[in-house]
């Protein structure tokens, strides 16, 4: 084993700090691009992959539902991580000098208070931690960056302002990824297991409310449900859905065999152990 796990962006991201949470042992290892962080697993350069799949506040993360149906890999864990931005500097310089912020996109969209509070301009960057690199690379200190905590300590810049986020509630769901195996035995996992899959509906009437009907007759709980368009044509779609339970579960079993009555193509991308998060967050809405 690699004792690697590969993540997209640059070191002092959340994916970075997601790795460090869940896998304190391993070595993670930066990657400019999702396809390259799939593709170090996928060739045994590394054990496991953290990936983001969804944010409270931004919704899905684009090109996953994409990448994951089609690569050689399957989830076999989850892990959310309540994201935090630093608005960072060079050392001694002050957010009254400063006239812009470089972030990633999204990052700029969730810290607007203190952005428009210190009325600095917002500019795009590739990567949250990128920006604090860059921030010390240009050495001007007119230019702040908002990052992760882990970015500061690691390119040397002063935390001007911290927990800048405009939601203190702020997550984002990342999946852990390996090569693709036999899914675990539903002795291997605790009771409280997660199923992941995708399937394609048949072009009719209802297909949809009859595909899903078999979960609700059977009480299976549906946390997740996303829908994509197949092609160019917009004329099928195809969902990601998260159920709880796992496949050999009677009611999971029936709900889908019945499944298999409105679709034309059931893919399951693993199936794991809830996380800690989602059962404390699923128990305060019961």
């Amino acid at each position: 084993m690699s004792n690697k796990i590969s993540y997209q962006g640059e070191a002092g991201s959340n994916s970075n700090m997601a790795c460090t949470q869940r896998f304190p042992d391993m070595q993670a290892v930066p990657c400019a691009s999702f396809e390259d962080a799939f593709a170090m697993v996928e060739n045994g350069e590394a054990d496991l992959a953290m990936i983001p799949i969804e944010n409270s506040l931004a919704g899905r993360v684009a090109d996953i539902h994409v990448l994951l149906p089609e690569s050689n890999l399957q989830i076999v864990g989850e892990h959310y991580l309540r994201i935090r931005f630093d608005l960072l500097g060079l050392p001694g310089s002050t957010v009254a000098e400063a006239t812009e912020v470089h972030s990633h996109i999204h990052a700029l969209g969730q810290c607007r208070k203190i952005i428009r509070e210190h009325q600095l301009t917002p500019v795009i960057a590739g990567d949250t931690a990128g920006s604090a690199r860059e921030v010390r690379d240009w050495n001007d200190p007119k230019k702040l960056s908002l990052a992760p905590p882990l970015a500061a300590e690691l390119y040397g810049l002063e935390v001007l302002a911290s927990g800048v986020e405009d939601d203190p509630t702020n997550t984002t769901r990342f999946v852990v990824l390996a090569r693709k195996q036999e899914l675990p035995s539903r002795s291997a996992l605790p009771e409280s297991a997660v199923t992941t899959l995708v399937f394609k509906v048949r072009n009719v009437p209802s297909a949809l409310y009859k595909a899903l009907g078999g979960f609700a007759t059977n009480g299976v709980n549906i946390t997740r449900l996303e829908s994509y368009m197949v092609g160019s044509s917009f004329a099928a779609t195809t969902f990601m859905i998260d159920v709880e339970g796992h496949p050999e579960d009677l009611p999971v079993r029936l709900a889908l065999e019945e499944l298999e009555f409105f679709t034309w193509e059931i893919k399951i991308l693993g199936t794991y152990a809830a996380s800690e998060h989602r059962q404390s967050v699923s128990a305060a809405f019961v």
